[in-house]
């Protein structure tokens, strides 16, 4: 007989360790809202289909995002990991218990080989003729393919991760910190038995805790950052560093050194891991998927702070958005919040003048982080949230029948103009009832 846990444990145990302690809790959460016991979430209109989860980096498992984005009032949330899809089918049954719209894709960084852009930086830092994308809108029984499309990048990107981790005990060494041991101290704290990927913050994570073992959180690791390693730490930083109480502290510890000491280790990928991006545009159309670019332009301040001041795309953005067309992607990808209203205009107009599908996402992977995003309620970027309900509907009807998706042949042949498959997928995606989201309702059209 299962012993009944409270409220509060359950909603600590949304992040358990294991996925069947997670969903039960989850679905002891929902019966509490539905009999009173817990006040309904506010309902705003926001959505977000970028959020990262434990099984690429996160403290956020899938049940636990799930539920962080109901109570923030999200109408729909989107699972969207590094190099995995181990997350997936943990997010879609935790919305489908707590009632809240899913979708579910995986970013990957391809090589943009044979192109005008092979041997410059695009949208990611450190990174030379390679960019980070997305593959959105994954049918369910595709779950399996991508898994197994994923599995070689793994293990490519793991070796190299190996390989970081002695470069960086080099450099530990030298600081007297004691060094890393990359099974232990990087593969065990994450879930790469579990089928996730490890990222190059798993590797900052066990930096940083290397760091708070050798100098204590607060004035004492400040020191060591500016005296040793002669970091000039941003004043918001730096008071957050200050701080040993700071609930957050690795995380913004973590994000210091993402934007300002990762090139101290930092190798850069080859071919093994990051594919051409003609084989993954590929793949995506073969499993119904919808490709998209991820924009990130030039950036001042990042709002999340694990990004310097560094130029991007944004000097040859015309050039690149053209040539994204000519391989086949489907949509870009971006985020309201990072970029300015300057920057984000161009990118809608360029959208529109190549026939991109807009797709919106905060990429939720920090404790500091909420998931709320007013952002996307201003008026401007209505066409975000029609697209969001678009991709919803595109989803779950490929997940019932194959071929039937928003790109599919025959939804372009029954709706020729974009704006009009939008709206259509769209209103799919709006009827579904978030408790049985493949039971299609009677009668629609797509």
């Amino acid at each position: 007989m299962t012993t009944p846990i409270s409220l509060a444990a359950a909603e600590a145990a949304v992040n358990a360790p294991t996925r069947e302690e997670r969903l039960a809790a989850a679905r002891v959460l929902a019966a509490a809202v539905a009999d009173g016991a817990l006040p309904p979430a506010a309902s705003t209109r926001e959505v977000n289909n970028h959020v990262h989860t434990c099984y690429s980096f996160s403290p956020h498992a899938p049940t636990g995002a799930a539920w962080a984005a109901q109570r923030a009032g999200l109408r729909a949330v989107g699972i969207m990991d590094h190099d995995t899809v181990a997350g997936v089918a943990e997010m879609l049954e935790a919305g489908r218990i707590l009632g809240i719209a899913t979708t579910a894709g995986f970013e990957i960084r391809v090589r943009f080989a044979d192109t005008p852009f092979a041997d410059r930086p695009i949208n990611g830092p450190g990174l030379t003729g390679i960019a980070y994308i997305a593959v959105h809108g994954i049918p369910a029984h595709q779950l399996e393919a991508c898994a197994d499309f994923l599995r070689p990048v793994q293990a490519a990107r793991n070796r190299r991760n190996a390989a970081m981790t002695e470069k960086l005990n080099a450099i530990l060494r030298a600081q007297g910190v004691p060094e890393l041991d990359f099974q232990r101290d990087v593969y065990a704290t994450s879930r790469a038995a579990e089928g996730g990927s490890i990222t190059e913050r798993h590797l900052l994570a066990a930096l940083c805790r290397a760091f708070m073992g050798a100098h204590a959180p607060g004035a004492p690791l400040v020191h060591f950052l500016e005296d040793t390693l002669q970091l000039a730490l941003p004043g918001k930083i730096r008071a957050y560093l200050l701080d040993p109480a700071n609930p957050h502290y690795l995380y913004d510890l973590l994000g210091l050194l993402k934007a300002y000491y990762t090139d101290a280790f930092f190798i850069h990928p080859d071919a093994s891991e990051c594919l051409d991006v003609r084989d993954v545009l590929a793949f995506a159309e073969a499993i119904g998927g919808i490709s998209a670019y991820a924009y990130l332009g030039d950036v001042t301040e990042s709002p999340t702070g694990d990004k310097k001041a560094e130029h991007f795309e944004d000097a040859f953005l015309d050039e690149l958005m053209a040539c994204l067309a000519d391989l086949g992607f489907r949509a870009i990808t971006y985020m309201p919040p990072r970029n300015t209203p300057a920057q984000l205009d161009r990118l809608r107009r360029l959208c529109d003048t190549h026939g991109f599908m807009q797709i919106s996402g905060v990429d939720i992977n920090s404790s500091r982080q909420s998931f709320s995003c007013p952002e996307i309620l201003d008026p401007r970027f209505a066409n975000l949230i029609t697209a969001t309900w678009a991709l919803i509907g595109h989803e779950k009807r490929s997940t019932v029948t194959a071929g039937h998706g928003l790109f599919g042949a025959p939804a372009q042949a029954r709706y020729p103009v974009l704006a009009d498959r939008l709206a259509a997928y769209a209103a799919l995606g709006e009827a579904l009832d978030p408790h049985a989201p493949t039971t299609l309702p009677p009668g629609m059209a797509v």
